[in-house]
């Protein structure tokens, strides 16, 4: 209803099948931080397919191959599922993901 209204405006990033889990809102700059598997979005409020940016952050290979070794389904538990975006100052935001059952942790300068 809300396309064929016009009311809204999809991101079109998520035709990617990224599993999006987390967001961190950013009003002071107009940007949408989102987690996903493997990736992280930098999105404009104003427009959200506009100047996309993307990091991909996927586990380590040598993780996920002991998370299907583990019997864990390669598709939908071994990845990094990103999972905390917290502000951290105003230039870094502290960033966590699942890594494939082996947690890491980083910071992105937002620049």
């Amino acid at each position: 209803d809300l396309l064929l209204s016009n009311s809204c405006i999809p991101f079109l990033g998520s035709a990617e099948g990224l599993d999006f889990r987390t967001l961190l809102l950013d009003e002071e700059r107009g940007r949408l931080l989102i987690g996903a598997k493997d990736h992280i979005f930098l999105l404009n409020l104003v427009d959200l397919n506009k100047n996309v940016k993307k990091i991909y952050w996927p586990a380590a290979k040598e993780k996920v191959e002991l998370c299907k070794l583990a019997g864990k389904d390669a598709h939908t538990e071994c990845a990094n599922f990103i999972r905390v975006l917290q502000p951290y100052n105003r230039t870094h935001v502290y960033v966590c993901g699942t890594g494939a059952f082996h947690p890491l942790c980083g910071y992105i300068e937002l620049g």
